[in-house]
């Protein structure tokens, strides 16, 4: 007969406290470990995640890393490295790769494979252990606000090799991928950085669509799955990360997922303006544990230690009053330490674009005969990036002016209609460049206004309806999508 004792291990034998540090995924500040997490990651914090405030280049990412190591070895270094639109390590120049719908529109799973093999030998490098990608959403809503050119395609027969390929690229050089956002955010009409979506699906309906992507990256062998601050009605009126119908019965259950369960940042708003920023975030960290997830994502937005603390503070009541089995939070602690495996051997070397140019050209889809009369003026468009993307380097202007001397790159708003047009008669050719035109209504007004002028129209999002007038798509923002996209011009 088994008793309590004879079942315990190593892990439920340390103290609540220790698991329970095992257990977070904090982000800081700056481009070297800070004092203070260099001594909580040598007491036993469980790991980190990199954001672009914390990278200038490979060289700098890999002695960050190479930092944290020299205190404990096996912390886990996690990284939201999607390529295209959402690139942390080319946060400074544009991504190296096309991204996810770039691919999807490629449609060649064996160029998916390769282009996610060049990343991942590119994290191993830079000392990451496990990338938050690829994206397992789908683009299912034209007013999606958050996924778009972060996911494969819209239909999930066709975008399901894609995320298998990707796993698979991914974790040949030992860099674990993470399948997210379980159990996917594509339907959703509302951003969970900042509110609390409701998926409009029933469970069937998730079976048919939402969930097969996430099945192809089981089977793939992914060794990490991100929960979504997702509501289904079905599961409850709970997000997927605080629900342990949807983490426990249906992905480890019916989809037999074995691996870790890494939650999206707590501090986001679908969680944190649900149950509170101090007190919910610790609150939220123990109902998450409970539910099945294993690692727990703070700071991603910003970080204050406090948060640390507070998480800690909560998950050791938990324990104390019953609420949480030390065994669970055990078992979450040994799935964590399983990602802080360290990749294969890779040496840190130049950046080399020519298999993302290879992806990007191949993924160019072209509406009409968009041919240039001349140099052009090209006006790139600028709206806000979605907050998963942040600011980076965007804009077909300074590829084109040096590919075809004499083109003149202008930048614009979405108000600067009446400046565009008077340029825009000095020039034999006119290129104006968007992201995701669909979703802005200033921006379409912007198009209308230049309806006097022929122009060429250059899409870097999701593509949205035909129009009128010739037309180049590039399913990407990325810097070799764009490059892509002036060399055919050029």
């Amino acid at each position: 007969m088994f008793t309590p004792e004879t079942q315990s291990t190593p892990e439920t034998q340390s103290s609540p406290e220790k698991l329970a540090e095992a257990v977070l995924l904090p982000g800081f500040a700056g481009t070297t470990a800070p004092d203070w997490l260099r001594r909580r990651v040598a007491e036993g914090l469980g790991g980190v995640v990199l954001f672009g405030r914390n990278v200038v280049d490979d060289e700098q990412v890999a002695a960050l890393t190479a930092q944290l190591r020299g205190e404990r070895d096996g912390v886990v270094v996690g990284i939201d490295e999607e390529g295209g639109d959402v690139t942390r390590l080319d946060v400074n120049t544009g991504s190296f790769v096309p991204g996810p719908l770039a691919l999807g529109a490629a449609d060649d799973p064996e160029l998916t494979t390769a282009v996610a093999a060049a990343l991942g030998e590119r994290l191993a490098a830079c000392g990451v252990t496990v990338n938050l990608a690829p994206c397992a959403d789908l683009t299912l809503a034209a007013e999606d606000p958050i996924i778009g050119v972060r996911a494969f395609g819209s239909d999930p027969a066709k975008a399901s090799p894609h995320v298998a390929a990707y796993v698979t690229g991914l974790q040949k050089y030992g860099v674990a991928a993470c399948a997210k956002h379980f159990p996917g955010h594509g339907a959703a009409t509302e951003d969970s950085h900042v509110a609390l979506p409701v998926l409009p699906r029933t469970v069937e309906e998730l079976r048919e669509i939402e969930l097969v992507p996430f099945a192809a990256a089981i089977r793939a062998g992914v060794r990490s799955v991100m929960s979504g601050h997702l509501v289904v009605r079905a599961w409850g009126d709970e997000p997927a990360t605080l629900n342990r119908t949807a983490l426990t019965d249906v992905l480890r259950g019916e989809l037999g997922f074995t691996g870790a369960v890494i939650t999206d940042a707590l501090e986001m708003g679908a969680v944190s303006g649900a149950y509170g920023k101090h007190d919910g975030l610790g609150r939220s960290a123990v109902r998450a544990l409970a539910a099945g997830a294993d690692a727990l994502c703070l700071g991603g937005a910003a970080f204050e230690a406090a948060h640390l603390d507070a998480c800690v503070t909560a998950i050791v009541a938990a324990v104390a009053a019953g609420e949480l089995p030390l065994e669970r939070l055990a078992e979450a602690a040994e799935r964590t330490a399983a990602l802080g495996t360290d990749p294969a051997p890779a040496k840190v070397g130049p950046v080399d674009r020519r298999l993302g140019l290879e992806a990007a050209r191949k993924a160019l889809r072209v509406q009409g005969e968009p041919r240039l009369a001349g140099p052009p003026l090209v006006v790139d468009v600028q709206t806000e990036p979605t907050i998963a993307a942040g600011p980076m380097p965007w804009g077909l202007g300074a590829h084109l002016a040096e590919l075809l001397p004499g083109t003149r790159a202008m930048t614009a708003t979405p108000d600067d209609a009446e400046a565009v047009l008077a340029a825009a008669r000095e020039f034999p050719s006119v290129v104006v460049v968007t992201r995701e035109a669909h979703r802005h209504p200033r921006v379409r007004q912007l198009l209308a206004a230049l309806s006097t002028v022929e122009f060429i129209r250059v899409e870097t999002g999701v593509p949205g309806p035909a129009g009128d007038g010739p037309r180049i798509d590039t399913f990407s923002g990325s810097w070799v999508s764009l490059r892509a996209a002036a060399e055919y011009l050029a």
